[in-house]
């Protein structure tokens, strides 16, 4: 199966989406369920934002269910969720089945009567599978009821080129490479080492963007308080983050490649950058985008040690004209054996602890980063997990934040001008 990227990019709700999400929050055309008779086909759509591994499941899908015909409706990251929100205010045009992104999901929960209460399908059994942080994601507001279920966690780890830390003289054990850096400090004094050594057509990271993530992401309150409001510019630990980010950029260690960006792409094929923050969805892009890399890339705990960056819940739109057979159909793909057969070929990492223990998740390598233990690495990066609270507009006032994290890196601001204005774009989020 070929690995694809999906997981996380720059997430941009316009202001007048947002709008309609608001205004269209409650309510919701009355569920119009089709009364499939015997041995009747039914066609499910399901939405996504790239490929989530599930073709193979699907196949396995019609052989106990003869009758059910499966459609993937794939779109673009920023488009998927646009246009979920649109067709929620305008109750047209919504899959069957619907992914969410981790950056959007409190946007949709808000929503819970544009969405099918998945309990009313038995779905309510399956909360004893998943991690307690990501079962409660996927809940309404007054958690009484049952919007989505997992597919995945993004449990942190950091990638890096063997060949590249080599010409800089720096150690490329993965267990020596986690050793230079417990802290976001002391990552940043690696990366000073490695630009000292100027290695032909290589920074240390990529962008400073992820970076950022990571860092707010692994402290106990981030963009929002348990109220839902933003504290961007009380919070301490996001102004470290600000500042850590930046001394990347001003130190010279940034490659200026922003995520997802036709040029990041070809930089992983270029050797363009030694490190990248990586979840586990990220290894399957990597695959993909440096082909002839086989056995150059590694893998390393992260400074902090742990982390989440995105993971993805699938709920059923009240317009679904089949949602009994689309709430089956959920509990079938993210079951715990199939949460595991997808990690194994994709590298989206299972949000079922129970799975973590599992010898086939324990001793999963991949020859691609040199045998590196990929599912104990990211098994242990999911176990250190701590929850944090994700407000409704979370996705908007990352892409705030990561716009002034731009200016910074593209010479346009300092980072304090860049703060300042951070600062006043997201008191215009509302």
């Amino acid at each position: 199966m070929t690995p694809r990227i999906r997981r996380l990019a720059l997430p941009v709700l316009t202001a007048s989406l947002l709008a309609l999400a608001t205004a269209c929050g409650g309510g919701g055309s009355p569920t119009t369920e089709a009364s499939a008779k015997p041995g009747e086909k039914i066609k499910l759509t399901i939405g996504l934002f790239g490929d989530f591994g599930f073709k193979p499941l699907y196949e396995e899908y019609k052989k106990t269910h003869p009758n059910i015909e499966i459609a993937e409706a794939v779109t673009q990251f920023n488009d998927h969720h646009n246009n979920l929100v649109k067709r929620l205010a305008t109750n047209a045009g919504a899959a069957d089945v619907e992914a969410v992104e981790v950056g959007y999901i409190s946007t949709f929960t808000s929503q819970a009567g544009k969405f099918v209460d998945l309990k009313q399908y038995g779905l309510d059994k399956r909360q004893g599978d998943y991690l307690d942080w990501k079962w409660q994601q996927g809940l309404s507001k007054d958690g009484q009821q049952v919007l989505g279920l997992g597919t995945d966690v993004g449990g942190l780890a950091m990638c890096y080129r063997k060949d590249l830390f080599k010409k800089a003289g720096l150690p490329d054990d993965r267990t020596e490479v986690a050793a230079l850096w417990p802290t976001w400090e002391q990552y940043i004094e690696t990366g000073k080492k490695f630009t000292a050594a100027d290695v032909a057509g290589a920074k240390f990271v990529d962008s400073p963007g992820e970076i950022f993530r990571a860092m707010v992401n692994q402290a106990p309150t981030g963009l929002y308080d348990a109220q839902d409001a933003i504290i961007v510019a009380s919070n301490p630990d996001v102004k470290k983050a600000w500042d850590l980010s930046n001394q990347l950029t001003q130190e010279g260690l940034t490659a200026k490649l922003a995520a997802f960006s036709p040029p990041w792409n070809t930089g992983f094929a270029k050797g363009s950058f030694a490190t990248i923050i990586c979840p586990a969805w990220m290894t399957g892009f990597i695959q993909e985008q440096a082909k002839d890399a086989s056995g150059k890339w590694d893998i390393a705990t992260v400074p902090g040690g742990s982390g989440n960056s995105g993971g993805s819940h699938l709920m059923v739109p009240k317009q679904s004209k089949h949602p009994k057979e689309a709430a089956e159909l959920i509990d079938f793909l993210t079951s715990k054996e199939n949460q595991a057969k997808v990690f194994k070929e994709e590298g989206t990492f299972p949000s079922i602890p129970s799975l973590y223990d599992d010898p086939s998740i324990q001793n999963f390598t991949k020859p691609f980063f040199g045998d590196a233990p990929i599912g104990k690495i990211y098994s242990e990066a999911a176990k250190a997990l701590k929850p944090q609270h994700l407000g409704p507009k979370e996705a908007d006032v990352r892409v705030v934040i990561g716009d002034g994290l731009g200016r910074v890196e593209q010479g346009k601001q300092t980072p304090d001008q860049a703060w300042a204005q951070v600062l006043q774009d997201v008191q215009k989020i509302k």
